[in-house]
C-alpha cells in the first residue's frame, strides 16, 4: 500500500472515531502507539516517563476528539499532545527541556546521501534539542515539513533550517571510517523496547533535500 493510501486510510478512521466509533479509535491507538513511545522514549530517555506521557496525550486526544479539525492533522495533533506531555513531566522533574529556535538560513545545495538508522539515531543523540526533534520525526517517523512545524510551533522554514544543518552533519558522520557501533536500546520495558526496535526506522533512509 502506497503512502497515499496509507494516509487516505488513516484519515476515514479519524473520521469515523469523530464519530463516535470505539473501534476506529482503537485501530488508532493500535497504529500511532509504537511511534509515539519511541518519540517520547528520544525526549526523555525514561521508559516509565515515555509510558505515562503517551498515555497523557491520548487521554487528551480522547477529550477532544469531537472537536472539529481536518483529519489530515490528526497525526500531528498527537504527536504534538506528546512531546508536550513528556516537556511537562521533564519539567516536574526538574530536567531542562529547551528547544533551540534558530532561523537562519543554511544552504540545501549539497549531494545527496544514504544514512544507517544506527547513524540517525547516533546523530540525534548529539544535536541540539529541536534539530535532533526534526531529524527523527522527518527521517524516521515520516512526518513532513509542515506537519513537524505543528508539533514543534516553529514556522516550516525553522524545521528546513533544522534538517539541514543536521544532515550536513550527518554526511560528516558518513564520511568518517570506522564508525563506533550504535547503543544497544534498554530492556527495562518490553513493550516500550518493542515499539523502538519497530516501525519505518530500519533499514537505509536517504537524505534528499527538504522542500
Amino acid at each position: 500500500m502506497s503512502q497515499v493510501d496509507t494516509r487516505a486510510k488513516e484519515e476515514k478512521l479519524v473520521l469515523a472515531a469523530q464519530d463516535g466509533n470505539e473501534r476506529a479509535f482503537e485501530a488508532l491507538y493500535r497504529l500511532y502507539q509504537p511511534s509515539l513511545l519511541r518519540f517520547s522514549f528520544r525526549l526523555c530517555n525514561d521508559d516509565a516517563m515515555a509510558l505515562d506521557a503517551v498515555q497523557d496525550a491520548w487521554m487528551l486526544t480522547l477529550r477532544t476528539l469531537k472537536q472539529s479539525f481536518p483529519p489530515d492533522t490528526f497525526r500531528a495533533r498527537v504527536f504534538k499532545a506528546v512531546r508536550w506531555r513528556t516537556f511537562d513531566r521533564i519539567r516536574r522533574r526538574g530536567r531542562a527541556a529547551a528547544d533551540e529556535l534558530i532561523e537562519e538560513q543554511v544552504s540545501e545545495d549539497k549531494p545527496e546521501a544514504w544514512a544507517t538508522s544506527d547513524q540517525l539515531r547516533r546523530l540525534i543523540k548529539a544535536l541540539p534539542e529541536g534539530e535532533g526533534e526534526a531529524l527523527y520525526l522527518f527521517y524516521l517517523e515520516d512526518l513532513s515539513v509542515a506537519e513537524i512545524a505543528t508539533i514543534q510551533d516553529v514556522p516550516a522554514g525553522t524545521v528546513k533550517s533544522r534538517l539541514s544543518r543536521a544532515r550536513n552533519r550527518l554526511r560528516k558522520e558518513i564520511e568518517t571510517p570506522n564508525e563506533p557501533p550504535s547503543e544497544a536500546n534498554s530492556e527495562a520495558n518490553s513493550d516500550l523496547n518493542e515499539a523502538r526496535q519497530s516501525g519505518p526506522s530500519h533499514g537505509r533512509v536517504k537524505l534528499e533535500i527538504v522542500k
